[in-house]
This record gives C-alpha cells, structure tokens and sequence, in this order.
C-alpha cells in the first residue's frame, strides 16, 4: 500500500506542490481520511465541501483570505473534480463570490474569477454516486492555465454577466447566461441575503451569487490533459 505523510507546511514550491498531489493519485478518500485522522462522511449531501478540505489539509494549503488563491504564495488554486468512470465532470465548478455592489472599475485581468484560475491545480476524484465515499478513488492531479483561447471566452462571458449585473438586471440571471461561466445563487440557504443593484439603479436584497465553469468547459479541460 502506497505511503502517504502529512504536510507539516504548505508547500515551498510548484514541484513540493506536485509531488505532495502525485502521492495522491490512486488512493481512496478513504485512505487517506485515516492518514488524515478524519472521518469520511456516508454520503456528501450536507458535506459538498469535504473532499476539497481533506486535500487542501493534505497538501499543506494555507487558510487565508478566500479571495486568494489555495496556495498564495505560489498563485495556484486547488480545484477538486468530480468524474465519472469515462472522466467526464459530473458537476460545475464553484469559482468565487460574485461582486454584486461597487463594481466600477473591476476589469477582467484583475477580478476574482480571472485571480483564481490563472492556474489550478486540478484534482479529479470519482464522484459516482453508486461507490461510498470512503472508496471513491483519487485520479492523477495535473497543474493547467488557460491558453489564450480559453481566457478569451471566459473572459466574454464575465463581462456579459458583470455588464448584466451593473445595469440592476440580477434577477434576470439565469444559469443559461454564459457559455462557459455562468452565475448561479451561492448560500448555504435560501434566506441569505445580499446587497446587490436594482433595475433603477437603487440598492436591493438578493441572493448572494456565485461564478461557476461549466461542465462543458472542465470537459474540455481534462481532455487536453488525459
């Protein structure tokens, strides 16, 4: 059985991140919760955001401001994936927070949702839901940037919804906005509420709103890859 420590700090470079991910591969959540010390949940609905934070812990990544990326110091962001038993994403990608207020002057080269993928480190883990938790295995994690292409219809579809946004029309947003990126409610509840702008251009309560890529765009993602 493969060996895996604990990091005792985050990792000091892009390789130290790299072979800590490689060790990784191929080892069930299961696994490595018991290295970890943690307890696999029986099923993710009330725990979505468990399997990020068992490999942010196994990989040393730091907790800071959330608008930073996983590992600041390196500029790299964790992105765990679910996957299928053909590699397809089984679900979207959760970015970042939507800015839904003082928004004037935000560009596309220094936003959030530009900071956080500038470069990811992805890690693909099979999300079936017919296998437990505890046996869902880690595929081969791999470091990937935008080209020039892909920046330029993310960056598209950020402008379509941020234009949408400033001029009051967020409750006009729907999933089927954005070919890549879409803008859906983000709340552990549906009785969060934000400030955002109304169609009047007064301030009003809503949703708060994440930024997500869609399947179609990761697919093509771990194609390139695997």
């Amino acid at each position: 059985m493969k060996i895996f420590s604990m990091p005792k700090a985050e990792p000091k470079s892009v390789q130290d991140l790299m072979q800590r991910a490689e060790t990784l591969a191929g080892l069930t959540l299961g696994e490595v919760a018991r290295m970890a010390h943690v307890k696999v949940p029986v099923n993710f609905k009330r725990e979505k955001g468990w399997t990020g934070q068992l490999i942010e812990l196994c990989l040393g990544a730091s907790a800071g401001s959330k608008a930073q990326q996983d590992f600041a110091k390196l500029g790299i962001e964790l992105k765990t994936i679910p996957i299928d038993k053909q590699g397809k994403p089984l679900e979207t990608t959760y970015v970042c927070y939507a800015p839904l207020t003082n928004i004037a002057g935000i560009e596309w080269q220094t936003s959030s949702v530009r900071n956080k993928i500038q470069q990811v480190l992805w890690v693909p883990i099979d999300g079936r839901r017919d296998i437990a938790p505890q046996d869902r295995c880690i595929a081969t994690p791999f470091l990937w940037s935008p080209n020039e292409l892909q920046d330029s219809q993310l960056r598209t579809d950020w402008e379509e919804l941020m234009e949408m946004i400033a001029l009051g029309q967020i409750e006009n947003i729907t999933a089927r906005h954005g070919q890549y990126l879409q803008l859906r409610p983000k709340a552990a509840n549906g009785s969060a509420l934000t400030e955002g702008i109304g169609k009047n251009g007064q301030i009003i309560q809503t949703r708060p709103r994440g930024f997500y890529l869609r399947k179609e765009f990761t697919k093509k993602v771990l194609q390139s890859i695997f």
